[in-house]
């Protein structure tokens, strides 16, 4: 799972990077967002390095929830160069997920 790095990078630095991000919008008091946590874990191992996973708490950043018109948690996202290329809210299942970011990326190169 991504790890605080030694730079803090903001938001936008990570998504106009060059590694695909996928992001879980969730809040602590979400039963579902809790599920999304085991299934986060499962595709960092199946992926590695090839996608950053971020997590993303809508009750502390409410400014940044409300900019990208997040309504419900979980909300999941992928971004790829700076690009919103997929959304999806609900629980999704890795296999899944690890298809989706497949897509994207080889449609992108």
């Amino acid at each position: 799972m991504e790890q605080t790095a030694n730079k803090r990078e903001s938001f936008g630095e990570i998504l106009g990077g060059s590694t695909p991000v996928l992001v879980d919008f969730f809040a602590e008091w979400c039963g579902p967002c809790r599920l999304m946590k085991p299934i986060l874990e499962e595709l960092h191992q199946r992926m590695g390095d090839k996608v950053r996973i971020l997590k993303i708490d809508i009750d502390k950043s409410p400014a940044l929830a409300d900019n990208l018109n997040i309504h419900s948690v979980p909300t999941l996202m992928f971004f790829q160069n700076g690009k919103s290329l997929w959304r999806q809210s609900g629980v999704v299942q890795a296999l899944q997920l690890e298809k989706i970011i497949k897509q994207h990326t080889t449609n992108q190169q």
